[in-house]
């Protein structure tokens, strides 16, 4: 029994120890010997933000024809997840969001052949949704789409 007090009090006192000895090893210091809390710095990207507010802009209006899995229905609406059209024709779809699409598009070898309307979106909303479309599900691209970029495609 004696022991076992013993044992406890002297882990106790050993674990302390080691707090103490190990803390300098996991905070710093700073000038007046006061530990600093480590910050992680949390800022969103340019990019980050624009496929934030793009996501809003998809949900509200694409996402009725184009599905929340940007699979589209195969149909009548293609597919957005792993579109090599948006890869190959970036202007083609600025051009589309901004002013709709009619006539025929091939899109991962499949053609499609219905009409987009113009969705009324801000120069700003395009770039925006463009964004979020191009880093979503499997589609990775970084090069962001810049409303100075949605600006100079003209009708």
């Amino acid at each position: 029994m004696i022991i076992n007090k013993i044992y406890f009090l002297l882990s106790t006192f050993s674990i302390g120890l080691a707090y103490i000895g190990l803390s300098s090893l996991v905070f710093k210091k700073s000038d007046n010997n006061n530990y600093l809390i480590p910050v992680v710095n949390q800022q969103k990207s340019d990019l980050q933000k624009s496929i934030d507010r793009g996501k809003e802009v998809y949900t509200d209006f694409c996402m009725q024809c184009h599905l929340a899995t940007g699979k589209g229905d195969l149909v009548n609406f293609p597919p957005l997840d792993g579109s090599d059209w948006l890869v190959k024709k970036r202007k083609q779809s600025i051009h589309a969001v901004k002013f709709g699409q009619t006539g025929e598009i091939v899109v991962k070898g499949k053609k499609f052949n219905n009409t987009m309307a113009p969705l009324g979106l801000s120069d700003q909303e395009i770039a925006d949704v463009l964004n979020y479309v191009m880093n979503s599900w499997s589609n990775k691209q970084k090069k962001m789409i810049t409303v100075e970029e949605v600006k100079a495609v003209a009708k």
